[in-house]
């Protein structure tokens, strides 16, 4: 705020509208940036009016250092034990561009949200422009020569109690080209072994946002999740060419009759129990075979019906869709033709069929 008045950045901006800026910056919550008007109280604390005070605080709002959080409204409300209650106004402590430009900071986000990730050649030269200002006037503790002069008290070796520790990550700030080239190939590995792509471009993650943002309406137990966590989720599914209606269904089968709490970490611990669960590759010798050869292959094949229209995605998709509440007939196809109902219906539903067709006795209701 001296800053932004030094500047001149706006005409009203005097030595009162820092006095009214240094009281909301006394009792800030600076952990959310938030302060609480309290007209009254500040007018009586800074020894102005209460008309000074709303037009200082417009002029903070208008150099960009304050923004409304909540609006406060004079309407009673009728809690118990209290005449009159009304609704207080909220601010939330904003740092304008042009304070940005001038300092250097390069920022992440926008808005209220943007942070500084990093300063520019102008901030490298400003801030030692600055130490070299401030090398002169150094703190210094060492003993004092003067007679009478009280030793000087320590630096204070603890942090301070809202500022939390920085996690280094194993405590080194920089990373040889060698030990990142290491942490690259690390990861590729993981990724590879998780069955996701390591590197994805930005056309490949809008396209798996795109394809979650229509998965989440056509399952109910997803949609309380958000559509980057879900669409990491489904990357195996989507990188095995799956769409919305087939993930959907995938998903369907995953949770029957009760709804996760965390659904894209339920996902992805279904998917990677999935992946581990799965036979392992036959020998070199047993996959130069042909499958064509295999004599039940070819009585099956020779036992189709030749009339029969062939079988289309859309087909399978609304099998696979609204074929749940009739698990007793996917049932019944399964035990006449297995191969036919697993093309049809899909594993999930055949076997969640399966498992219930098992425990019910007589006919379903």
């Amino acid at each position: 705020m001296t800053w932004l008045v030094g500047a001149r950045l706006h005409p009203r901006a005097t030595e009162t509208t820092l006095t009214v800026a240094r009281d909301l910056a006394a009792r800030m919550d600076y952990r959310l940036g938030f302060v609480l008007y309290d007209l009254e109280g500040t007018a009586a604390r800074c020894g102005v009016s209460t008309a000074t005070v709303k037009r200082h605080v417009r002029v903070l709002r208008e150099l960009g250092a304050l923004a409304w959080h909540r609006h406060g409204s004079k309407r009673n409300l009728r809690i118990p034990g209290r005449p009159y209650t009304a609704t207080a106004t909220i601010y939330a402590a904003t740092i304008p561009t042009a304070y940005d430009e001038a300092m250097g900071h390069r920022l992440d986000g926008a808005g209220y949200w943007a942070r500084v990730a990093g300063v520019t050649d102008k901030a490298r030269a400003l801030a030692a422009k600055s130490a070299v200002r401030t090398k002169r006037h150094s703190a210094d503790n060492r003993p004092s020569r003067t007679p009478g002069c009280p030793q000087p008290a320590p630096h204070s070796p603890g942090r301070h109690h809202d500022v939390p520790t920085a996690d280094l990550d194993g405590g080194f700030n920089y990373t040889s080209r060698t030990c990142a080239r290491r942490a690259g190939a690390t990861a590729r590995n993981r990724a590879r072994d998780s069955g996701t792509s390591p590197v994805r471009s930005p056309w490949q993650v809008a396209r798996d946002i795109r394809i979650a943002r229509h998965v989440r309406p056509l399952v109910s137990w997803t949609q309380p999740e958000g559509l980057r966590r879900l669409a990491f989720a489904l990357r195996p599914l989507i990188d095995r060419g799956l769409e919305a209606h087939d993930i959907a269904a995938e998903l369907i089968g995953m949770a029957v009759g009760w709804r996760p709490a965390r659904p894209a970490a339920y996902i992805a611990a279904a998917l990677a129990r999935d992946r581990s669960a799965a036979p392992a590759p036959t020998a070199d010798a047993e996959l130069t075979v042909d499958p064509a050869t295999h004599p039940e292959w070819q009585q099956w094949l020779n036992s189709r019906q030749t009339g029969t229209p062939s079988r289309t995605d859309t087909d399978r998709r609304h099998a696979r869709l609204y074929a749940w509440d009739r698990w007793y007939e996917v049932a019944s196809h399964y035990d006449d033709d297995p191969d036919d109902a697993l093309d049809l219906y899909g594993t999930r539903l055949c076997a969640y069929a399966v498992k219930r067709a098992a425990r019910t006795t007589g006919s379903p209701s």
